[in-house]
């Protein structure tokens, strides 16, 4: 695409050589003490009677009266959820604006670029809206001459999937780190026997980047740990009975397609039943986005693959949709803050943290539910 108002750019340099403002704040966010114990866990017990499967029930919140987190996990066995955007690596601090640069360039728009303060300032008025932030730019400085008033809104949108292309480059790139004591974090994990799962199904980026990104952990440290992607999410218990796709040596065809119109008709009953065993008030949620049951399928996925009840495991969260998918399905949930969080509340997690290690999060701080 070219635009009368400015010239082509020369061939994009690789990040490697764009990458200078490199520099690293740190930012000041409350500590609280930390509490694991999950106020109900909605999955039913192992032994379930459903030949071949287990049931999940999902899709309600819960409050409980139970106090303190050995009600809840007994036996003091833990298991580590990991996401990867925010948590692996802090992306939009190195990246954003580099690769909106990169997308400006790849469009021809030599006219157009964004130093630190103006972003920083696009970003502050528009509170961090990517569609706001060019239309306010390029109200101030001008569209493109060549680029009728009816197109703009198509205009934007292609800015941002070159974006978002340049991003994706960026982030398999070796010009992005991994965020320090993350590969401290996952060994001491190991040599205390705590399962590792990285969630790579709900990434922004995708599976597909978001397994590359893993791979700079290098193959030794990844075979430590759990991947669980759209494929691992799939394979589930949980995810084929929820898309639809239980088939057991146990179970037949029909029996299977049975059991499914049965769960979605005698959902809210058997969550009012179990409700009343266990003395909770509920709260039904028919209305769960795409998104957040996209969230909610895996982390029902990653406690399947550590081996552990939901209730035993801890999601490390970088994102707010993350901490609702935790809180949905009654998984404790510790935010680890970024860039792009570094102001953000969390009401709904169990605790709030800026990074691995020290005076952050540890695997003794998880495993003794509170801070040392």
């Amino acid at each position: 695409m070219e635009f009368a108002s400015c010239s082509i750019l020369r061939t994009t340099q690789p990040f490697s050589t764009i990458i200078q403002d490199t520099s690293f704040h740190s930012y000041a966010s409350p500590k609280s003490h930390l509490n694991l114990a999950s106020p109900f866990s909605p999955t039913f017990p192992r032994n379930s009677s459903f030949p071949g499967k287990c049931l999940h029930l999902h899709r309600f919140t819960a409050s409980s009266t139970f106090s303190g987190a050995h009600d809840q996990n007994p036996s003091g066995e833990l298991a580590v959820l990991l996401e990867v955007d925010g948590v692996l690596m802090d992306a939009y601090r190195l990246g954003n604006r580099l690769t909106f640069n990169v997308a400006f360039k790849k469009l021809g728009l030599d006219c157009a670029n964004w130093t630190e303060p103006v972003y920083l300032d696009l970003q502050r008025k528009c509170a961090g809206d990517e569609e706001k932030m060019l239309i306010l730019y390029f109200n101030r400085i001008g569209w493109p001459s060549s680029l009728p008033t009816t197109e703009k809104e198509s205009f934007v949108k292609n800015v941002l999937l070159k974006k978002k292309i340049a991003m994706d480059e960026f982030l398999v790139s070796n010009s992005l780190p991994l965020r320090h004591g993350l590969e401290e974090f996952i060994d001491d994990a190991y040599n205390e026997g705590i399962p590792v799962v990285i969630l790579t199904s709900y990434s922004k980026s995708g599976d597909k980047i978001a397994r590359s990104i893993i791979e700079k952990l290098g193959h030794e440290r990844i075979s430590k740990l759990k991947i669980v992607g759209d494929k691992e999410v799939e394979q589930s218990l949980y995810g084929q009975l929820v898309f639809g796709k239980v088939f057991s040596s146990g179970v037949d065809e029909e029996l299977a397609k049975e059991a499914m119109k049965a769960v979605s008709a005698e959902k809210q009953r058997i969550a009012e039943e179990v409700a009343s065993m266990l003395k909770l008030n509920i709260e039904i949620d028919t209305t769960s986005s795409e998104s957040l049951q996209k969230i909610i399928a895996a982390l029902r996925a990653g406690a399947e693959n550590a081996g552990l009840p939901v209730s035993n495991c801890v999601l490390i969260a970088g994102s707010q949709s993350g901490v609702a998918g935790a809180e949905r399905v009654g998984m404790p949930c510790v935010v680890l803050r970024s860039s792009l969080t570094a102001r953000a509340e969390f009401p709904s997690a169990n605790a709030t943290m800026d990074g691995f290690g020290g005076a952050d999060l540890t695997i003794p701080k998880l495993r003794n539910k509170k801070w040392l």
